[in-house]
This record gives structure tokens, C-alpha cells and sequence, in this order.
């Protein structure tokens, strides 16, 4: 189901996304709403599935790790239901997801070193089902947003 967004709403998630802490004193003094009345819609964008949840994002360099590794996973898709089972258990395995295309999966890894790297993706590699793995080591990331593509919501609101 979609779900439309009014301009409160949107300001509402825009803020939330800048910063998961926002009060809803602070985005009803934005939006010129009381905090009453930004929680009930909070709880309405909730109820509705548009908001998930709120969490921190994680600047895991900071921790020692390495920048992200992703891999594209190939695989015999009769296997793939068995296969993604055991792809969730990988601890380095940070997202995984279903695409269209050659290769079927792609997943984001984090892993402390490229030693790790290596034996996850051998690991990987090793599972039944698995055809082919291709793996792309992030150099440095150019573009990482917290925020809503302002130009497809435009023509909504």
C-alpha cells in the first residue's frame, strides 16, 4: 500500500532523518504544531509502515573497520531460499538483498580487515548453491544522504 505524504509529514521524516533524536518539541516549534499533535502523527507514520524505526547510523571506520566490502552473489536459484538462510547467519553480513540481473544477491559486508574479508568471502564462495562472486571493496564513499529524494516528493506535495 502507498501512502501520501502532506508537507508536515515530510518535514517530520526530513528532520528524523537529519537526526534520529529530534525532539517533537523541537519539530513542532519547525512545523508551528504542538508536540501533542507531531507524536500523533509520529505514531501514525508508524502505524502506517513509513517510519520503521529510529536508530543511529554508525561510522564503523571510526571503530577499525575496514570501508564496506559489497558482493554480488550468483546461485542456483533452486537453492537460493537455503542459501539466503545461511547468508543471514554471516555475522560480516550487514544487508543482504534480492536483484534482478546476472547475479541475484547483493550484499554489504563489514569485516575489520582485508585478512576477514578474504576468509567471509571464501566462506561465502564455499556455500552449496553458490555459481559465482564478484566483490568490490569501497575505496571512499562520495555520497551518503539522510535524507527524502526532495525532487520525486515535490510533485507529490
Amino acid at each position: 500500500m502507498v501512502f501520501e505524504l502532506d508537507k508536515i509529514d515530510h518535514k517530520i521524516l526530513q528532520m528524523l532523518l537529519e537526526d534520529g533524536r529530534a525532539s517533537f518539541s523541537q519539530i513542532a516549534r519547525e512545523v508551528s504544531l504542538t508536540d501533542v499533535a507531531i507524536k500523533k502523527r509520529f505514531e501514525g507514520l508508524k502505524r502506517k509502515g513509513i517510519i520503521d524505526s529510529v536508530s543511529a547510523n554508525v561510522n564503523f571506520k571510526v571503530l577499525g573497520f575496514e570501508n564496506p566490502i559489497f558482493i554480488q552473489v550468483r546461485s542456483e536459484i533452486s537453492k537460493n531460499k537455503d542459501l539466503v538462510k545461511k547468508l543471514n547467519t554471516v555475522d560480516s553480513i550487514v544487508e543482504l538483498s534480492q536483484v534482478l540481473g546476472e547475479y541475484n544477491l547483493f550484499a554489504k559486508l563489514i569485516v575489520p580487515d582485508l585478512e576477514s574479508a578474504e576468509r567471509v568471502i571464501n566462506q561465502i564462495g564455499a556455500f552449496d548453491g553458490i555459481l559465482d562472486v564478484k566483490t568490490f571493496v569501497v575505496l571512499s564513499e562520495l555520497k551518503r544522504t539522510n535524507s527524502l529524494p526532495s525532487s520525486s516528493l515535490q510533485k507529490k506535495l
